[in-house]
């Protein structure tokens, strides 16, 4: 695939920038959320809801729709985009992050803490191994249904070629800030391993399925919280090309410690082409994403929003709480009256305190609306506020009020 970044407007003295990535079904201007749609849809909403709330693209997991229902059905029905009835970019992340979580049993990275223990074979409290790391690849047990399956580079790229979306991503190990240096160290050489071996495919798959719209693969940079990993990692991949080209972008994954998240992202887009675009995995909370804009990342994705929306959590522009609690009950007013998604404009909190009380599923719904919308208005205006020059002002005035400050 040709050339898909254009850089915009830098920020001076850091890292962060505008730009935009084209894919064969639109542009994303960036910086940019992308909400996950993990089977083929953002739980609970419309995709037209999706696209009418400001979402560029959207992320599908690899891992999920090859369990269900096939990858080999979502490529008959004409890739990811037709299948869900998405209009707009779309990507798949490679099914490492599910694959090998499901080794470890741990979910949320960005909160581990590397002080409580270091162990190779370090497993989750109450979690069974599901997944086996060997050169070769990963031997897995489905979580649906206990069968065993097995992923390589090349089984992921397979995959991500059938779902069809714009942007993919190389299979690459999931380590823990658990893991000792040395397993950090030799799992890093077998990640730049299976991102050569992905490239490889990747290229084949295209030339075997040219009738089809180009697909574009991004690297993943892994290295945990280590500096001398994390950099030699990117540039492993920055410097790994096939016939004179190499990775269309990166993605930047691994267990990352939240207070170091700004250190370790500049570490890594420090040494990774400025042409090329850069999407940081499983990124949400409002002060993580203007730490890792202003040190270079481009797009980001994550469960969050929508998770904690079924649940009864939104954001609010003075922070985030539970709409099940008793002050709710009589609130006549919007979630945020700054907000100017579809649910704040037409419900209130004491509806939807009752939506809740009562299980109704309209709950999920209107509170993933406003989340999302939250999250994808938040990055659309650190963009803009890039472009005017404003983003530290932007920065230190949002989040005093959002945290209190």
């Amino acid at each position: 695939m040709g050339e898909m970044f254009t850089l915009g407007k830098e920020l001076p003295g850091a890292l962060g920038r505008t730009g935009t990535i084209s894919t064969p079904h639109g542009e994303i201007r960036t910086p940019a959320f992308v909400p996950v749609a993990t089977r083929a849809t953002v739980k609970a909403v419309l995709p037209e809801a999706m696209s009418d709330l400001g979402a560029q693209a959207v992320l599908a997991n690899a891992y999920h729709l090859y369990l269900q229902p096939g990858a080999d059905i979502v490529d008959e029905a004409g890739g990811l985009g037709s299948f869900m009835n998405w209009r707009g970019p779309t990507f798949t992340d490679s099914g490492g992050f599910q694959v090998l979580s499901l080794g470890a049993g741990f979910r949320k990275t960005l909160s581990m803490d590397s002080h409580s223990v270091q162990a190779d074979d370090v497993i989750a409290e109450g979690k069974d191994r599901l997944a086996t790391v060997d050169d070769d690849g990963v031997t897995f047990k489905s979580h649906l249904d206990g069968s065993m399956h097995r992923f390589t580079p090349e089984v992921s790229m397979q995959i991500q070629h059938q779902l069809g979306a714009d942007i993919t991503f190389a299979f690459d190990e999931l380590t823990t800030l658990m893991n000792s240096y040395e397993y950090q160290a030799s799992s890093l050489a077998r990640t730049q391993a299976w991102a050569e071996r992905c490239l490889v495919e990747h290229r084949r798959l295209s030339a075997l399925r040219s009738d089809k719209p180009p697909q574009a693969l991004f690297g993943v940079v892994q290295g945990a919280q280590h500096e001398d990993l994390r950099r030699a990692a990117a540039r492993g991949l920055a410097d790994l090309e096939l016939d004179g080209s190499g990775f269309d972008g990166y993605g930047i994954g691994g267990a990352i410690e939240k207070e170091s998240l700004g250190t370790i992202v500049g570490w890594v887009c420090e040494e990774l082409e400025v042409d090329k675009p850069r999407h940081l995995l499983g990124i949400s909370e409002p002060d993580d994403l203007f730490t890792a804009v202003e040190n270079g990342c481009d797009t980001f994705d994550c469960v969050s929003p929508s998770r904690v929306a079924r649940s009864s959590r939104v954001y609010a522009m003075t922070g985030r709480y539970n709409l099940l609690v008793a002050a709710s009950r009589r609130d006549f007013g919007p979630i945020d009256p700054d907000c100017d998604c579809y649910t704040c404009a037409n419900y209130s909190k004491a509806y939807l305190h009752h939506l809740f009380k009562t299980k109704e599923y309209l709950a999920a719904t209107l509170c993933t609306i406003h989340n999302e919308r939250f999250t994808v208005r938040l990055v659309d205006d650190m963009r803009q506020h890039l472009e005017d020059g404003t983003f530290a002002d932007f920065r230190d005035e949002f989040l005093a009020r959002f945290y209190g400050a």
